[in-house]
């Protein structure tokens, strides 16, 4: 029964990303006319898929099994996940992008605090240092990348083909959130969980995804085709390249560094900080409120199940 309520929890939650991160992989070729609404989605899903099929490996083995001294149960993980899809899902029905990856290690913790397991803090501390250097690290580049690409002809061209892009890292990068709570109690093999969980993403672009892709792309940002494609062309590599090393950052801070980086390299404020201060009190409020939400759960749950039931 546990297992079953996890698989089911891991595909919802998936889902739940899927519908979250439209925005930051499409938003830009949308938003300046290089794709129709239906054809950014259309072109996402299947990509972010193979993302997260072909080289999310790395990254669920980091969640499942890395973040914490014990080996989870199923009945951990599903209280996990539990408490990180409905956080997810309350800043997607309130239209506000924040860090899925932030609010599932606030839940990990939480969760381990109140089930007396040591929690990993080197590797949570090596997460943090990439969750506040990835911003400026991504302005930098995408300044760079701007002042670079603003002399090279028609480079609107390849908006949609670094939009693809994007969409793959998201796979990548962010699948392992929900498949990783399926690898750590041995659920499924990475690969596995990957694809399993994938095509969670996958629907969750198709079907509910629309609504954070609209926001994104006309609400946060004001850009024209050179800033749009260094931006998110740097965002992808960022992603790339700390899901190589087993990793995992925000699509959106690194989004919108690059954004904020590119745009000033272009002699204009690419940002509406109206609204980015919106998503920026997402991603301080959406850690913590995890965490304090899987603390309550974790402990009720311990007080009916047993001590031992969340970790061994």
């Amino acid at each position: 029964m546990a297992t079953a309520v996890l698989v089911a929890l891991a595909f919802a939650f998936a889902w739940s990303i899927g519908s979250h991160y439209t925005g930051a992989c499409m938003g830009m070729p949308y938003a300046l006319g290089a794709i129709s609404a239906r054809g950014a989605l259309l072109l996402m899903a299947p990509l972010a898929l193979l993302g997260a099929w072909l080289a999310s490996g790395k990254v669920a083995t980091t969640v499942g099994r890395k973040l914490i001294d014990a080996t989870p149960t199923r009945l951990g993980e599903a209280v996990v996940i539990a408490v990180a899809f409905g956080v997810t899902a309350i800043y997607n029905r309130i239209r506000i992008p924040t860090s899925t990856i932030q609010i599932l290690v606030g839940s990990v913790v939480g969760a381990a605090v109140a089930s007396s397991v040591g929690v990993h803090w080197h590797t949570i501390g090596t997460l943090a240092l990439i969750w506040v250097a990835a911003p400026p690290v991504a302005a930098v580049i995408g300044f760079l990348g701007g002042r670079t690409l603003g002399a090279v002809k028609r480079v609107g061209a390849g908006l949609v083909l670094v939009g693809c892009l994007a969409s793959f890292a998201m796979g990548a990068n962010d699948v392992a959130l929900a498949s990783g709570a399926l690898v750590g109690p041995n659920v499924l093999s990475a690969r596995e969980a990957g694809l399993l969980c994938g095509v969670g993403i996958a629907l969750g672009v198709l079907i509910t995804g629309r609504g954070l892709l609209d926001r994104v792309a006309f609400d946060i940002v004001a850009v024209d085709r050179v800033t749009a494609t260094t931006a998110q062309l740097v965002q992808a590599v960022v992603i790339l390249v700390a899901v190589s090393f087993g990793y995992f950052t925000s699509m959106n801070q690194a989004l919108v560094g690059a954004m904020a980086g590119a745009g000033s390299a272009r002699g204009r404020n690419a940002v509406n900080t109206r609204n980015l201060l919106g998503i920026v009190r997402g991603w301080v409020t959406g850690p913590p409120t995890a965490f304090l939400l899987a603390l309550l759960a974790a402990l009720a749950v311990r007080a009916i199940a047993g001590a031992d039931s969340l970790a061994r």
